[in-house]
């Protein structure tokens, strides 16, 4: 698109829209038809130069002309407390669940792989002295992995935990630029460092103490892991597969909707990192370690199932930004 012909030929259109915006308390009733009207075709010229142009400023100023018209036409905007409710009810859960497929290959294949290398180590005495030697790993069986979970305040310890899972899963939808290309290692990466410690606690008898530690937090935090993967291989494939639509309009919406992922796993690695913090080196029985940290799995899945399910139900995408009204165009 040639974008200076664009702006030359619909430039009247947008300064009258200024205007009219301007002047709207004084509108007469042909005027504020005029106004809704030109409302709708600007909001048009902003799809359009969305979908072919790469120009930011152009962007900003139509994204900036559509929102104050659409506040003269609608007189009104929703209140910020039921936009969060919008977003935990609808946005988060309905991006979440519509890359459920992304999302549970994610944790069936890291899984098969923890388990896969976890055993060898565990049952190789020569994979074990390639990683360390016997000292080490008899003190990091008795003493470095358990005292890992109590060594700093709890408060602190939480606090670095989940600003570190916060930039693990950020990292990985980051890299859906890359058309989420590098995830897979990522995730290959995480799942052997899970193997090395959970091999080296089993070849000591220790597999109990390993799963004892991390259950109550992993769970949930894994899992976190898994949905910022799937999201971001998603996104990734949109620009392969984009479907009926452009793929410029593909990957703008789907962009959009990850964002809804990434603020909402803020919360989710958020009370990962209070479970870290207070529940796994605190003097509870495993059992109830354990039992704290399948509860806040299955609240996570059941409240993601449930309220993503309902949105998808209603055609709701998760797209953070609603596309905004627009009039026919060729």
């Amino acid at each position: 698109m040639d974008i200076d012909a664009f702006i030359t030929a619909h430039r009247p259109v947008w300064d009258r829209l200024d205007h009219l915006i301007k002047y709207r308390s004084s509108l007469t009733g042909a005027e504020v038809d005029e106004l809704v009207d030109l409302y709708q075709r600007v909001s048009t010229h902003l799809s359009i130069v969305r979908s072919s142009s790469g120009d930011p400023m152009l962007t900003g100023r139509l994204s900036a002309l559509v929102a104050r018209a659409r506040s003269a036409v609608t007189g009104a905007h929703t209140p910020a407390w039921r936009e969060l409710v919008r977003f935990f009810t609808v946005s988060f859960p309905v991006v979440a669940y519509r890359a459920r497929w992304w999302w549970l290959a994610s944790a069936v294949a890291f899984t098969v792989v923890a388990w896969v290398m976890g055993a060898w180590i565990a049952a190789n005495p020569e994979v074990q002295a390639s990683i360390a030697s016997p000292e080490h790993i008899t003190q990091l069986v008795n003493h470095d992995f358990a005292d890992y979970y109590s060594e700093n305040p709890a408060a602190s310890f939480a606090s670095n935990v989940w600003l570190h899972n916060a930039e693990v899963a950020a990292l990985m939808i980051i890299c859906a630029v890359l058309l989420g290309l590098p995830i897979p290692y990522m995730l290959y990466a995480n799942a052997e460092n899970v193997a090395v410690s959970g091999g080296l606690m089993a070849s000591r008898d220790k597999a109990d103490i390993f799963f004892g530690l991390i259950m109550p937090h992993g769970l949930l935090e894994l899992t976190a892991v898994f949905l910022a993967a799937a999201v971001g291989m998603r996104l990734g494939w949109a620009v392969i597969d984009p479907g009926p639509r452009r793929r410029t309009e593909a990957l703008a919406e789907q962009g959009r909707a990850v964002m809804s992922v990434a603020l909402g796993l803020v919360v989710v690695l958020f009370v990962s990192g209070l479970i870290e913090g207070f529940v796994t080196p605190s003097g509870l029985p495993t059992w109830a370690r354990v039992g704290i940290g399948v509860l806040a799995e299955a609240a996570f899945l059941t409240y993601v199932i449930a309220f993503g399910r309902r949105a998808l139900r209603q055609n709701e995408t998760g797209d953070i930004e609603r596309a905004p009204d627009v009039a026919p165009t060729a």
